[in-house]
């Protein structure tokens, strides 16, 4: 018999906060001293089934935090980002699950769907309502890594972050270019699609280079900039750059290593992978790299980032001193693939920039969401920006 809990999450399910089941899925949802149950969601209703199989999504928390939940619209996402509900396998379905039965209500409650615009069918979570603002993520990561900057800024914003074609619940058309001007009038697209004419853009490694384009690009479009450790040309020799230039990224759409194999890199590579928002990331890489298509998009995304043109006509470097939107710069002081380094280069290339240093590594708005949602929430309500600024955590100005 199932959990009294259960079922009122269940009676309460919105498919219109989380449209997405074009085929049934499964979400798993297990208390510890309680049991576990399916959920099917299909044709905009939620039933509970027997658990069986392998379910689309994952979510694992006490009774304790299962009773928070539903006395309290607002405890779901905080329990989520607090770590005493977890979510693995699929988080799109996973938290779109948990928007759908929280029972919150007004702008500020997240909601799942899918856009379709001139290139593609584009996947995104939004919440808020207010300036529009649009976070693009990084080199393997999803919307997912950008739901507690969405839910920070969904008080005063309208807070939409999007799957890059190619990543997470996006299309992943095989043969695309997948650089930044693709992804740049993709974002566009969905602008067009969503009638915003201007927006405040957020970009995090790779989105950072992708909002830098679209600013460069279509400065009408944007407002301000707040880029999160993001991915600049490289400066120094490339050493694989010639047998780069010779490689197809479609290579991807073979597996050369078993998924054991490949988990098991992953894993390694990431620090704390096992749980919290690091094993919701590893996963939501694997679901998308574990597929042609997926595997495709990433390998000629990272080729492009390798490759991107440091110097002389069209290099980001001289493109980059005509940017006219105001920038924030977010540095990792531990940041390992985006060194801080760089900090300098922006100083010469955008003086008018603002720039802020984190004692964190190279996803700022997971590793440090309040500083990092705060200095962005402040820079975006701001009306006037003073000149550069530098400032550290460690010594603040």
């Amino acid at each position: 018999m199932s959990a009294s809990w259960l079922r009122t999450l269940v009676r309460r399910y919105d498919p219109v906060v989380f449209d997405d089941p074009v085929r049934p899925l499964r979400v798993r949802l297990t208390a510890s001293n309680e049991g576990a149950w399916d959920v099917e969601l299909v044709d905009g209703h939620a039933r509970i089934q027997t658990s069986r199989g392998r379910p689309h999504a994952l979510i694992t928390a006490n009774s304790a935090t299962w009773r928070a939940v539903v006395a309290e619209p607002l405890a779901t996402l905080d329990a989520y980002l607090a770590g005493r509900l977890s979510v693995r396998h699929n988080l799109h379905v996973g938290v779109g699950f948990l928007s759908a039965t929280s029972g919150a209500t007004g702008p500020s409650r997240m909601r799942f769907r899918s856009v379709a615009t001139r290139g593609a069918r584009l996947s995104l979570v939004e919440a808020g309502e207010g300036p529009p603002v649009l976070a693009v993520h990084g080199l393997g990561a999803t919307k997912g890594s950008f739901l507690p900057t969405v839910a920070a800024l969904s008080t005063r914003f309208h807070a939409i972050a999007l799957d890059l074609p190619g990543f997470g619940d996006s299309s992943k058309p095989i043969g695309a270019a997948y650089d930044a001007p693709f992804f740049a009038n993709a974002c566009i697209d969905l602008l067009d699609a969503l009638e915003l004419d201007r927006v405040h853009l957020i970009g995090n490694s790779l989105g950072g280079r992708v909002a830098l384009e679209i600013a460069l690009r279509h400065p009408d479009r944007v407002s301000r900039v707040a880029l999160l450790a993001p991915a600049l040309a490289w400066r120094r020799p490339r050493p694989w750059a010639p047998l780069l230039r010779l490689t197809r990224p479609e290579l991807g759409l073979v597996q050369l290593a078993p998924r054991a194999i490949v988990d098991g890199i992953v894993r390694q590579v990431v620090p704390g992978a096992k749980d919290g928002w690091r094993a919701a990331g590893v996963d939501e890489f694997l679901r998308a790299y574990l597929t042609p298509a997926g595997r495709a998009a990433f390998y000629a995304a990272a080729r492009h980032i390798y490759l991107d043109k440091p110097h002389g006509q069209d290099g980001f470097w001289p493109r980059l001193a005509t940017l006219q939107a105001d920038a924030l710069f977010v540095w990792g002081q531990k940041d390992q693939l985006v060194p801080i380094t760089f900090a300098r280069h922006v100083a010469d290339a955008v003086p008018h920039a603002s720039q802020l240093e984190l004692d964190c590594g190279h996803v700022p708005q997971i590793e440090r969401p309040e500083q990092t949602n705060g200095a962005i929430s402040q820079f975006f309500s701001s009306a006037a920006r003073s000149p550069a600024l530098v400032q550290s955590e460690r010594e603040p100005a």
